[in-house]
């Protein structure tokens, strides 16, 4: 398969294969709804009018393989550093292994020294461990505790 794919922005014509990626493992299937893309659509809305926030998607051959959202936040910890969140990398079921995960993780750490981020960060469910072995790959550290609370 080699490296022939197209990292671009997400349209709204995306969001079927991008949900359709997210509800593709044991967690996403239990939150995501892929019958109903009224509110993935709503929130494409949001994400497309954010200058800050930056849905791509990954594209073989007429056809999207992978997606992550990449959120630039600025801050004042740090020094004022604007540091990147990415959040919700996804690659199809018969691309995993092909290296498009390292290409899209590898195009957010440049897009993020691109917009003058200083520190890129990102969490992982805990049951997620290949995803941890993968990120620690790519050079990142499980430096942080994270905490959500559901509202």
């Amino acid at each position: 398969m080699g490296d022939h794919f197209e990292i671009r922005a997400a349209g709204a014509d995306d969001i079927p294969a991008i949900v359709g990626m997210l509800a593709d493992d044991p967690l996403g299937a239990q939150r995501e709804s892929p019958d109903d893309l009224a509110p993935y659509l709503t929130a494409f809305e949001r994400l497309d009018a954010d200058p800050n926030q930056h849905l791509v998607v990954a594209e073989r051959e007429g056809r999207v393989v992978g997606t992550l959202q990449l959120t630039v936040m600025p801050g004042l910890s740090r020094r004022g550093a604007t540091r990147s969140i990415i959040e919700g990398v996804r690659v199809h079921g018969d691309e995993r292994g092909s290296g498009l995960g390292t290409r899209l993780i590898e195009w957010a750490i440049e897009e993020s020294r691109r917009l003058g981020c200083q520190l890129v960060q990102l969490t992982s469910d805990n049951t997620r461990t290949d995803a941890h072995r993968f990120y620690e790959r790519l050079g990142f550290t499980p430096s942080h505790v994270g905490f959500k609370l559901p509202l």
